[in-house]
């Protein structure tokens, strides 16, 4: 199959995601990640140049999305329950899973890190996806949601870099380009924005893709990685966009229009079914290894820092999709794990992606008018109080 026989295909496989998501009810990404899965195994679809960098980039948009929508003095209120359930969300499945590779699964030690860093991940696109669409971004749940998501995959990507990537001489450059992006573009936009924004050719959005690209071409020439600054980006530029709502608005519907569509089929379409087929019991070992510390660890926290919601922010935060498949497929390239394990690992992270957020959003999904309208007494009561 040719490329624009691919790209046909897969657009029809989009537009299925998006009627299918409107009549059951279901975020879009969990009908794009089943019918990924679905498409990729029964026609065989495998895939190509240009969608393995539609994905690739539509994963750094999410997380830039993602660190929009952070409100940092909420960040700094809540930090304790932040940390904690970030860290408690990385720590508990590492350890587990690692530990489980190694000794139940007879893994290398190397495989079994890479599959504890790969399960210990919580899907900043995931929990991105599922806030945006069901409105709940600027409730305070989300925000929790949101925070300590960010904590969990900057502790993964910590991990993965200081277990196995090796940086070269171009990691400094990296560091210091992201360092000058993220300190340059709250100044510059306003001013950039203001003179070329609001038209239809769309230059404010041409920017802010050419920071993210820029950031991905330097983190792939310094074996790093360009979703976290990308997330640092979008929190910083969070009171910009707060107060250009329309302009945050266009950048959605470019990402979620035509961006991250592909990202989440192409997640589903790295699963192999005949190999999961063939390791049910493997794969029921690392499932469990990466689920059961998700949910023992974060639900007394989460529950903690908000009693009515602990559930739903307990489902979400065992969800894995972007880090976990950077981290399989890092293994992978490297030889560090064979294709089997790819497949299992993998199939873990979209299970992981599916399941727990189609639970959350069944039973436990809140009331985003509810959630604003008690928020906004919340704010009411501390503003009386301060006067």
């Amino acid at each position: 199959m040719d490329a624009v026989q691919l790209a046909a295909v897969l657009a029809a496989v989009v537009l299925l995601a998006s009627v299918l998501s409107v009549e059951l009810g279901v975020t879009v990404a969990l009908v794009e990640l089943t019918l990924g899965v679905v498409a990729g195994n029964i026609f065989h679809l495998s895939s190509a140049g240009w969608l393995d960098f539609i994905a690739a980039f539509a994963s750094v948009v999410l997380t830039f999305l993602a660190g929009m929508e952070v409100d940092p003095a909420y960040m700094r209120r809540r930090l304790s329950a932040s940390v904690g359930i970030g860290v408690v969300s990385f720590l508990g499945p590492f350890v587990v899973v690692s530990l489980a590779s190694y000794f139940l699964l007879d893994w290398t030690v190397r495989a079994s890190l890479i599959a504890g860093t790969a399960l210990s991940t919580t899907s900043l696109a995931v929990v991105y996806a599922v806030l945006v669409e069901r409105g709940l971004t600027d409730t305070s749940i989300g925000k929790l949601l949101m925070s300590a998501t960010f904590v969990t995959d900057l502790c993964t990507a910590l991990a993965l870099s200081a277990i196995f990537i090796k940086p070269n001489l171009w990691f400094p450059v990296f560091l210091v380009v992201s360092l000058a992006l993220i300190l340059a573009l709250p100044r510059v936009a306003p001013w950039f924005f203001g003179r070329y924004g609001d038209r239809v050719i769309e230059p404010e959005i041409k920017l802010v893709f050419l920071c993210l690209l820029v950031l991905m071409v330097l983190a792939d020439a310094s074996n790093g990685h360009a979703v976290l600054p990308a997330f640092i980006l979008g929190l910083v530029m969070s009171r910009h966009y707060s107060e250009h709502r329309e302009e945050q608005k266009r950048l959605r519907v470019v990402a979620f229009a035509f961006l991250t569509p592909f990202f989440f089929i192409k997640g589903g379409m790295n699963v192999s079914l005949g190999a999961v087929g063939a390791n049910l019991g493997l794969l029921g070992v690392l499932l469990a290894a990466k689920m059961l510390p998700k949910l023992g660890l974060i639900y007394p926290l989460a529950r903690r820092a908000d009693r009515q919601h602990g559930t739903f922010a307990t489902l979400l935060m065992s969800t894995g999709l972007t880090f976990g498949t950077i981290s399989s497929l890092y293994g992978l390239n490297a030889g560090i794990i064979d294709k089997t394990q790819f497949s299992l690992l993998v199939t873990v992270v979209v299970a992981s992606a599916v399941v727990p957020t189609a639970i959350a959003e069944r039973w436990f999904l809140p009331s985003a008018e509810r959630e604003l309208g008690t928020d906004r007494k919340h704010a009411a009561a501390e503003s009386e109080e301060y006067v």
